[in-house]
């Protein structure tokens, strides 16, 4: 069976990609299978960069066919910040309650009719001897001023999904899955995967 690599340890994500490649007969693996790759500065300026050169080191390593993503919370009252630096913005070590209370805190005065914001994700897939793809979802939002819900992780608990009326957290994981910027960017990954395999040399 033909193998697809998702550049991750977290197997939840990897099981986000499972239906597109199951049909067409693809069995999904992660870095967890590959425990000697070591971590891919991300050095990129843009979720793309880092997209791609995650995908493309992979994909190098292993001659197999690998997709990356990287994402993270764009608010506008703060110039795109957190942006790339999302995991990491209170600190080198990433810890998701102290990048949110860096984010309250600077959002502390902020006006709810500036509080605009989207989770972004771009997505990269790379093969041998194929030029890499790019494609990218969102998920519009406001930035709330206290947490709410439990579910999730990251910045969920402070993301108001306003066509939900509820932050991130409070929604269940269904829905998440359903409306979340990565699902809209694997929606879009499935309608031109077919013709990226048909093209892969191997």
């Amino acid at each position: 069976m033909n193998e697809v690599i998702i550049a991750t340890k977290n197997r939840g994500k990897a099981r986000e990609f499972e239906d597109i490649f199951r049909s067409r007969g693809y069995e999904i693996r992660t870095l967890l299978d590959y425990p000697d790759i070591e971590d891919i500065d991300e050095t990129g300026n843009t979720f793309e960069e880092n997209a791609i050169l995650k995908a493309e080191a992979v994909s190098a390593t292993l001659n197999k066919l690998v997709i990356s993503d990287d994402s993270g919370l764009v608010i506008d009252a703060l110039d795109g910040r957190p942006g790339i630096f999302s995991a990491r913005y209170a600190g080198e070590q990433k810890n998701d309650e102290a990048n949110i209370d860096k984010v309250l805190e600077e959002m502390s005065e902020i006006p709810q009719s500036e509080r605009t914001a989207r989770f972004y994700c771009a997505l990269a897939l790379a093969a041998p001897g194929q030029k890499t793809l790019t494609v990218s979802g969102t998920c519009e939002g406001k930035i709330l001023g206290e947490r709410r819900g439990t579910n999730g992780f990251g910045y969920d608990p402070i993301f108001f999904v306003s066509e939900k009326g509820l932050s991130m957290a409070e929604l269940s994981s269904a829905i998440k899955n359903q409306i979340s910027h990565r699902a809209n960017a694997i929606h879009k990954l499935d309608k031109i995967l077919d013709s990226f395999l048909e093209s892969d040399p191997s």
